[in-house]
């Protein structure tokens, strides 16, 4: 089976601004610096109500988007996932160890990390961004997925 990426310039803009936004106003208004792993650990062992309700406001943000969706469109987003729950579960625990010696996800080195030029998060997303595109190349070229 061949896995299709589908080029979507407009929506991958409108999030990718909805996500530096959010990063910028975590940072003016808490200075706290986004980073999505950071957060849900926040909520899942809290340092105490102030702390746990603004990680909290987070999380429902990112989880009501596709609510959001629905309410505009009148129809759910449309995922698909070509990967059995096995592989998902394997690689959501790659991607925790990953996060936990990498010192943070995505997100924070990504976009708030680079952002601040990090040499850290520089470093960081260099490796992630060349560690998915062997991943991709292996998968696609080689397994044939």
């Amino acid at each position: 089976m061949l896995i299709e990426t589908e080029f979507t310039p407009i929506q991958s803009l409108a999030g990718g601004v909805l996500i530096g936004m959010a990063a910028v106003l975590l940072m003016g208004l808490m200075g706290r610096i986004m980073g999505a792993t950071g957060v849900l650990t926040g909520v899942i062992v809290p340092k105490g109500w102030p702390d746990w309700s603004w990680r909290a406001a987070v999380i429902l943000g990112m989880i009501s988007g596709p609510v959001a969706v629905f309410a505009l469109t009148g129809q759910m987003p449309a995922v698909q996932v070509p990967v059995s729950l096995t592989m998902l579960i394997i690689g959501g625990f790659l991607v925790g160890i990953g996060v936990t010696y990498g010192a943070g996800c995505t997100s924070g080195h990504g976009v708030c990390g680079m952002a601040r030029l990090s040499p850290r998060s520089i470093v960081a997303t260099v490796t992630f961004m060349g560690a998915t595109g062997v991943t991709v190349f292996v998968i696609r070229h080689w397994i044939g997925g």
